[in-house]
């Protein structure tokens, strides 16, 4: 787990969030998988912090099968939320899944300014 994925479990499990599943693989014969994932909700959570590392998700091949995994998600019904480091600093990630798991759980909708 990357020091921000851990800061993104931290900040989880003091919202007291459901627990979610952690490199959830998301659909059949691929090997794409979610950072955090709420299958119950069809919610999932990707942490994007290879762009400031030069990661394999910013460089051609990574970044077309990332395209892919999202592509094949939005298909499924997946609402997947990729986050960067400002976001879950900020604190808008944690706000995002919030919402999104209570919306998918009958709840209330977030209004973004």
């Amino acid at each position: 787990m990357s020091e921000l994925e851990a800061e993104m479990a931290l900040q989880i499990r003091a919202y007291k969030l459901p627990t979610p599943e952690r490199e959830f693989r998301f659909t059949k014969g691929r090997r794409f998988r979610f950072d955090f994932a709420w299958p119950d909700a069809k919610v999932a959570l990707e942490v994007e912090g290879g762009v400031w590392s030069g990661g394999r998700h910013s460089r051609g091949a990574g970044f077309n099968s990332d395209c892919e995994k999202y592509a094949l998600a939005t298909l499924e019904g997946w609402r997947v939320f990729r986050v960067t480091t400002n976001h879950i600093k900020s604190g808008d990630a944690i706000q995002w899944i919030q919402a999104a798991l209570s919306v998918r759980a009958g709840g209330f909708e977030m209004v973004c300014p």
